[in-house]
Formats: structure tokens, sequence, C-alpha cells
């Protein structure tokens, strides 16, 4: 085989942009702005540390990922959110009372999202927080287990998705809207681009 030939396999073989995330909706928003990639989802440990402030766990697992699944030749994009009300991470819900009361917890007031998105080639990584502030409406407590019913809020942080049923609950968002839904576009392209990745020759070549 010749070596052209096997240039040619490997560049197809092997994607030049990961995005280390199972997540659907991340993948959607990074097919949103026209970036080829391949998906390989990152399995760490997400144990919040003692201590740890919500900008610095989110940053510190975005990293985790992107560490995980970065590979010789390839861009790899990871980043992870959490909900924060009063200082306090709010995961995902274990159940139906968990979920009402989170969303008890963050109806008709603010709370915060933070986003950290990293891009690593192996050798060098850079991450970038994003923090938005969202408002949520009055929800009673008949409203809440309706919206659980739905199933939408069983694996999102904070127990509702922005992009779903949940937007309802949102009356104002201060920020990014993209970095609620997991992944901040804006931010994204940037880092991408300090790695050498002309976003749009992306979107031509697709």
């Amino acid at each position: 085989m010749s070596s052209a030939g096997s240039e040619s396999v490997s560049r197809h073989d092997r994607p030049r942009i990961v995005l280390a995330s199972a997540s659907p909706r991340r993948a959607e928003l990074l097919r949103q702005i026209g970036i080829p990639f391949a998906v390989r989802s990152a399995g760490i440990d997400e144990t919040v540390v003692s201590g740890e402030t919500p900008s610095a766990y989110v940053q510190r697992m975005a990293l985790e990922k992107s560490a995980a699944v970065a590979a010789p030749g390839c861009i790899t994009i990871s980043a992870d959110t959490v909900v924060v009300k009063d200082d306090n991470i709010l995961g995902k819900p274990t159940d139906e009372a968990n979920a009402v009361a989170m969303l008890g917890l963050l109806a008709d007031g603010w709370h915060q999202v933070c986003t950290a998105v990293a891009v690593t080639d192996g050798d060098t990584t850079a991450v970038e927080l994003v923090t938005t502030r969202v408002c949520f409406r009055a929800i009673d407590e008949d409203e809440a287990r309706a919206y659980w019913r739905t199933g939408e809020p069983q694996d999102k942080a904070g127990g509702y998705g922005i992009q779903g049923i949940g937007s309802i609950f949102a009356s104002k968002i201060e920020g990014s809207y993209s970095a609620v839904v997991g992944l901040p576009l804006t931010e994204t392209e940037r880092l991408l681009k300090r790695f050498g990745v002309d976003t749009w020759c992306c979107r031509n070549d697709g």
C-alpha cells in the first residue's frame, strides 16, 4: 500500500474533532454550527470533592473528560454543566420527590447554570467557564409532578431541560442559552480557533 493511501485511510479512520460526551443535546448543538465530529463517551468519576465550588467542579469535570478521550491527531471537545442555587449544586433528580423538591427550590427566583468547555489536542488544553442566570416563574407542586411524568427531567441537571418542556418555566435568561443546554457555542468556536480549527472551512467541507 502506498504512503498516500495510508494517509487517506488515516484521515477517514481518525476523525479530527471528537466530542467527549454521550449527551445528545451537546451533539445537536455542535451539529447546529456545522462542525463534523465523532462521539466518544468519557467514563469518569463525577463525585464532587468536599469544599469544591460549582465553577471549580465543572472545570475539573470538563478537563478530566477531555483527558480521558484525548488521542494523537484529534481535537477533543468536552463540557460539563451544573445547576446552582445558593452555591449548592443540583444534580440529576433521583426520583419524583427529589425532582419536585428541586423545582420548588428553583421556582419564583433566579439560579445559575455553570458550564465549562475544554478543548485539547493531547498536548495543550484550554478551558472556558460560562455562567448564565436563569429566572423561573412560580411552579406549583401539581405542575412539578406533571412535568416529572413527561420523563424529561430524569436525566437533567437541576431537574429540567431548558430546550424542552422545561422552557415554559424560564421567564428570563441572562447569558448564554446554549450553555444552559450544555455547550456554549461562542466559547467552543473560540477555543477551536485557538487550536487551528477553521470552523468556516469545516462548514464548507461538510
